[in-house]
């Protein structure tokens, strides 16, 4: 590296401010290599993180739709059977009604 001007006298600091700097940019070098494996592992972590979730999302979306068919499906038997009982009910007083008609 080149030494910077300095006034005379300043001979030691002009020679040491080198080394100095080239250590302090070696370490700066060295920080930066470390701040980029970190953010690496960090971005790998959450890209992996990310795919199970989409995973989990699709696998819940599909066991949502099958208990929405499922509730369709009881709903609707649950419509028939309502109807059919009181559709029974109607029969059973009307034969009760009938009955009593003909015991007067």
């Amino acid at each position: 590296m080149k030494a910077l001007a300095a006034m005379p006298g300043d001979q030691v600091a002009t020679r040491a401010l080198p080394e100095e700097l080239d250590l302090a940019l070696r370490r700066l070098a060295t920080a930066l290599d470390r701040l980029e494996s970190a953010y690496e592992r960090q971005r790998t972590h959450l890209a992996e993180a990310c795919a199970v979730l989409q995973d989990d999302r699709s696998r819940l979306a599909v066991e949502l739709d099958g208990a929405i068919a499922r509730m369709q499906a009881l709903d609707l038997a649950n419509e028939e059977v309502s109807r059919r009982l009181n559709q029974a009910s109607a029969n059973i007083r009307a034969v009760l009604s009938e009955l009593a008609g003909q015991g007067q």
